[in-house]
């Protein structure tokens, strides 16, 4: 075996060395890896047992945009001045209010600094309360503010002139009456013999939160505010005919509607037909000031002009 093992590889080197490379490549590959020894069960169990890691919290701000459609806000500064000057009395107040009946030497007209004299009603005397300052709203000219609709008055709305304190109430001797004393403290206008009184409310923090009516409402535009001629626009104060008796409070919102037209089918197969155009929305309100039964709210929006008798609907319908 061993000289016919030589005798190949005299002859057949290359052939020889070759299988042997082969044989060798062979066996190396086959030749089992070393596995490493697996952890023991107590390692193991230590891993499961370990703690969970701490997790950090911490503040953060999230910024984000609100939609176009956001509820339109009320601005202060938009009704300060009606807030502090607005005069609104139902029948009976107007009866009783007191009336300023004279000045100290006689003028007709009164200012800032001046002092004049009040009475009240006979059933309601201009007294002082010894407690407190009194003091009043001076007005003029209480105009009715009707109902579009039924015409039924809902109260009176007065032109604000100024303010007054009472420095001595009303008395009386045997056969005469003793007026009451009173400063004028402002006077936005000048103050006249008959002018009326109301004391001044106290003042109410006051919040507002945007929101359609709870239920179907619809109301009307009584009157514009102030100067505004026979139509109002943005940021303009109007009186509707609905007040807290009706469920209004503030922040109410209502949608204007502007009456459709009425016109004629003047078309090839109209026949003339009366037609009533349907009405569409014209704008948006605040109710910021609710009195029994009238309230007072603000234009937020609006595309053409308001009117008296305009329509108010839940923005929703």
């Amino acid at each position: 075996m061993t000289k016919h093992l030589q005798h190949l590889i005299l002859r057949f080197p290359l052939l020889v060395t070759a299988v042997a490379v082969s044989l060798l490549g062979f066996s190396a590959q086959a030749a089992p890896k070393k596995t490493a020894t697996p952890k023991t069960n107590n390692s193991m169990r230590a891993i499961h047992n370990a703690p969970p890691p701490t997790v950090r919290i911490t503040p953060r701000i999230r910024y984000e945009m609100l939609p176009d459609s956001a509820l339109p806000t009320l601005k202060a500064k938009d009704i300060e001045a009606f807030l502090a000057e607005m005069v609104v009395l139902d029948e009976v107040g107007l009866s009783r209010a007191p009336r300023v009946v004279s000045t100290i030497d006689g003028r007709r007209m009164i200012s800032k600094g001046d002092r004049a004299y009040a009475r009240g009603s006979s059933d309601s005397p201009l007294l002082d309360s010894q407690t407190q300052d009194q003091v009043f709203r001076v007005f003029r000219n209480a105009v009715p503010l009707k109902d579009p609709i039924s015409n039924e008055i809902l109260g009176y709305e007065a032109q604000y002139l100024g303010k007054a304190i009472l420095v001595r109430g009303e008395d009386s001797n045997e056969n005469e009456v003793i007026p009451a004393t009173i400063d004028i403290l402002s006077a936005k206008e000048e103050i006249r013999v008959g002018d009326r009184l109301m004391t001044e409310p106290r003042g109410v923090l006051q919040t507002y939160h945007p929101h359609p009516p709870y239920e179907k409402m619809e109301a009307r535009v009584v009157s514009l505010y102030g100067n505004a001629g026979v139509s109002a626009s943005q940021n303009q104060i109007v009186a509707l005919n609905l007040g807290a008796a009706d469920g209004v409070d503030p922040g109410l919102l209502l949608a204007i509607q502007k009456d459709g037209m009425r016109i004629t089918d003047t078309t090839e197969d109209g026949n003339n037909v009366p037609m009533k155009l349907p009405d569409e929305r014209n704008g948006l309100l605040m109710v910021f000031r609710v009195f029994e039964r009238v309230s007072y709210a603000l234009v937020l929006q609006i595309t053409d002009q308001v009117r008296v008798g305009d329509k108010l609907v839940s923005p929703n319908q």
